[in-house]
């Protein structure tokens, strides 16, 4: 019965992976001339799967990198609030802290489920590519939109270094090479999923974000994630792993990109980013200026904010007429 009501509630979504997977397919046997019944072909339509997803994700990200940001930039008014009413456990108390706390969110238009809303929306995609790879590749369930039977048929006989698509680490029978190539994938996936949560913590939030309750959970983030990966990768089908392993490398990418060219203010690659900058004006004989701010300047008090003192100010000396 359960299973009844998953299938029911997931179709709509393994209806679409399906019909995604077939056009890429196509593009690749067809237009690329890639061999239709090749694991190489397979494997590619899922990595099609994964750009077509994330490129219609492109408005979320941007709005999660926007709410990241706004939770960063009250970190402190958020610490203040909890400051004040810290070791008050009456109800009124606790019923102020949240109002204010609300008020903050309301204030700066965040919320902190805003940053996850691209991974929350990824999840039943996830979940609906596993059925589709563990149920309808096994050949007994009949066809779902564009997936044909004789599709169905050369998806389940492809091989990739000779792992079939639906095979997992611990899958009855699962040959050697399905082993191997899940391991590594694994590898790969806990890899780009630490070096991603690294580049964001350690890269692109001020000083002020990397103290208090928040900055200690994006640290049990940073070990929590990819453990979670050790333990669930082994159960998850090769297909699976290809897709994930790849979300993650887009993510790296796409993440990578925004901090180099876009990065928080306060943070160590805002501080970069402005040396470069100063750098490359340097070079080229001139003096940037930024609603009357030298970059020089800039960078000196990016530096001052992440390290938590403020200089004072010294003066210059000019020549006289």
């Amino acid at each position: 019965m359960e299973m009844d009501f998953l299938s029911t509630i997931l179709y709509p979504l393994e209806w679409l992976v399906a019909n995604v997977m077939v056009i890429w397919h196509w593009i690749l046997s067809d237009v690329f001339q890639m061999h239709p019944d090749s694991g190489f072909t397979w494997a590619f339509s899922i990595v099609g799967l994964v750009v077509t997803i994330r490129v219609a994700l492109i408005p979320l990200f941007v709005k999660q990198i926007n709410a990241s940001r706004a939770m960063q930039v009250i970190a402190p008014e958020l610490r203040a609030v909890q400051d004040k009413y810290k070791g008050k456990k009456d109800q009124a108390s606790r019923e102020a802290m949240s109002r204010e706390t609300m008020e903050l969110y309301a204030k700066h238009k965040t919320n902190p489920f805003a940053s996850c809303l691209p991974i929350l929306i990824q999840m039943p995609i996830f979940f609906a590519l596993f059925r589709v790879l563990n149920y309808w590749l096994e050949g007994d369930r009949g066809e779902i939109g564009l997936l044909t039977q004789n599709l169905i048929d050369s998806a389940q006989n492809a091989t990739l270094f000779g792992a079939q698509l639906n095979e997992t680490f611990l899958s009855d029978g699962s040959s050697v090479e399905a082993k191997i190539l899940s391991g590594v994938l694994i590898v790969m996936m806990v890899a780009t999923t630490f070096l991603t949560q690294r580049q964001l913590t350690q890269k692109n939030m001020p000083a002020s974000a990397l103290e208090g309750p928040m900055a200690q959970q994006q640290k049990i983030l940073l070990y929590v994630l990819p453990f979670i990966f050790v333990l669930s990768g082994p159960n998850f089908p090769v297909g699976v792993l290809i897709y994930w392993t790849t979300t993650n490398l887009w993510t790296m990418g796409q993440q990578f990109y925004v901090i180099r060219r876009n990065p928080t203010p306060g943070s160590e690659a805002h501080r970069i980013m402005l040396e470069r900058q100063a750098e490359k004006a340097k070079r080229k004989g001139i003096t940037l200026e930024g609603e009357g701010v030298d970059v020089t300047d800039a960078v000196d008090e990016s530096a001052e904010r992440q390290s938590g003192q403020r200089q004072q100010p010294k003066r210059k000396n000019r020549k006289k007429r």
